[in-house]
């Protein structure tokens, strides 16, 4: 006896569900986190201490001889951006440049009242950089410098080389700091750390996270608009037969 073709549909339904589940399982549970978390929390911005500004009667060095300066050791084709920014107290100004239009950007640091050049952070100047950030008073756990990292990393897409300054907290807090930029780029601790995860699952980007696009995504949107599809065909079906008894 041919089977029909409301077992087929019941069949594929029941498959579908099976597999959608689980994902929609995971979609829910990030969903119920994001919703219920506080996102200032979750990028450490409550525990980012007060820098204290500038002081606006600051006599400045003149930034043409600072430029000067760096054309005689480099070559200085185009200033991508030129940003005053404190190291410790002191007030510096990075500036970006790079030789082609193009090209590799570079960063040079200088004294933003004495003209000076400097080199990038030390790890001693990163640590006391990154104690000086952090809101808490907390020990310091471990110190790493970062050169390379891959797409999993939670420091991903950020400017590298940089120093990773764990905290003993109970938050797990690390913070970077970028070597040649000298100033902290990202907060992270436990609480991204299990929203970064849950993203992942959340998007299905298992290779950066970001990527709202990939096929994996939108294969699973198919076949979650094709299971409520077989659903409601099922529910007519039904209706349908139940009427005829």
């Amino acid at each position: 006896m041919a089977k029909s073709k409301h077992y087929y549909i019941r069949k594929s339904h029941r498959y579908l569900g099976v597999i959608l589940g689980i994902q929609f399982s995971l979609w829910t549970l990030g969903g119920l986190y994001f919703s219920w978390s506080d996102m200032d929390e979750i990028h450490g911005d409550h525990q980012k201490a007060h820098i204290h500004p500038i002081e606006g009667n600051i006599k400045l060095a003149n930034l043409s001889d600072i430029l000067q300066k760096i054309r005689a050791k480099d070559t200085v084709n185009y200033i991508l951006d030129t940003r005053l920014i404190q190291i410790l107290g002191v007030p510096y100004y990075q500036i970006s440049y790079s030789k082609e239009h193009d090209g590799a950007k570079k960063i040079q640091l200088a004294n933003a009242i004495s003209s000076e050049l400097r080199a990038g952070l030390s790890e001693k100047e990163a640590t006391k950089v990154a104690q000086l950030n952090f809101s808490d008073d907390a020990r310091i756990k471990s110190v790493e410098y970062l050169t390379t990292i891959n797409n999993h990393h939670e420091y991903r897409g950020q400017p590298l080389p940089a120093y990773a300054i764990t905290f003993e907290h109970p938050s797990n807090t690390t913070v970077y700091v970028s070597n040649e930029l000298g100033t902290v780029q990202k907060f992270r601790n436990n609480k991204w750390r299990i929203f970064d995860f849950l993203w992942m699952l959340h998007t299905m980007d298992y290779q950066g996270r970001d990527n709202i696009s990939n096929w994996l995504l939108r294969a699973f949107s198919v076949f979650g608009l094709l299971t409520i599809l077989s659903g409601f065909l099922l529910f007519f079906i039904s209706f349908k037969r139940a009427k005829r008894i």
